[in-house]
Formats: C-alpha cells, structure tokens, sequence
C-alpha cells in the first residue's frame, strides 16, 4: 500500500526526493522537540535511507502526508522499533507546526491503525510517546489505544499505547 488518503490528507510512501521536505520538519525546534531533538541535514538523509529499506524489507513504512492541494504537511507511518530489546509495530507522525491542531494527526492515526491491523493483519501496534508529549498521547487514546505501561528510551521517560487486531 503505497499511497493512502483521508479525508484531507494523501499519503505517498517514502522516496528519496522527500529529503528537503524532511529536513526542513526535522529542523524546527518545536517539531522534534518529541522526536529526539533537531536533526541535522545528513542525519536525515541517514534517517530517509533507513526507512527506505524499511519498506524494502516489510512492504511498510513511512509515507510524505500533503494537503489536498499538495503542501507538505508531514510525515507518518508504521514501522518496527526495537523497545526494551522486544520488536514492536509502532506508528508514528509528525506535522508542520502551521498543520497542529487541526485534527490531522487524529485522523493520521486512524488510518495507520486500519493499516497496520486489517490490512497488514499485524497482532497490534504501539504508539511511544514522552511522557510530557500530552497532544499525542490523546490523539493515541481518541483511536482507542490504551496506556500499557511507562519506560527509558534513550534516557526519556516514555509511555506505550497499544491496540491490538
């Protein structure tokens, strides 16, 4: 499934000619201010050729999320993450500040979790979330993942939500 739409967004699966996009979201302070910090250029590149492969390897991974119009809103996905040396499916999103607030990642979420549980047919999804991160962990529990349990990821107290098929 390379590319999937919502009501106001469509999504195209990861490809190299994403990288400007992904630097400029990954170099706003306030944007990765959940994602481990301000990325540098080549960082992301690094980052972009990972998931890449991801989806090379599993036949899932992130896709570029535009407006309608086509404007670069963000980026989400479902990949493997390795938490507490157990493999997990999470999903993930991340959004242009001017793109917060407005629903988008709720209705993100939902669609990566029809995805990843009916049409992947995986067992569950997580969603990993710091634990000051409270805009996400309700977008987690408005589609019905529940809280499983705290825990240290990369020296960041997280929680996990999950969902299961």
């Amino acid at each position: 499934m390379e590319h999937f739409s919502t009501g106001r967004l469509t999504a195209e699966r990861l490809r190299e000619d994403h990288l400007a996009d992904l630097v400029a979201l990954h170099r706003d302070t306030e944007v990765s201010r959940y994602l481990g910090g301000v990325r540098p250029a080549e960082t992301t590149r690094i980052y972009l050729g990972a998931n890449m492969e991801h989806w090379d390897q599993h036949g899932f991974g992130l896709w570029v999320l535009r407006t309608k119009d086509g404007a670069f809103a963000g980026r989400a996905g479902i990949r493997h993450i390795l938490v507490d040396d157990i493999d997990e499916i999470e999903i993930a999103y991340a959004f242009k500040r001017e793109f917060w607030g407005r629903g988008l990642a709720s209705e993100t979420a939902i669609a990566l979790t029809d995805i990843g549980l009916l049409h992947h047919k995986l067992p569950s999804l997580i969603g990993l979330v710091y634990v000051g991160n409270g805009a996400s962990r309700r977008v987690l529990e408005k589609s019905n993942y529940l809280l499983e349990r705290s825990t240290i990821r990369h020296g960041e107290d997280v929680v996990i939500y999950r969902i299961r098929r």
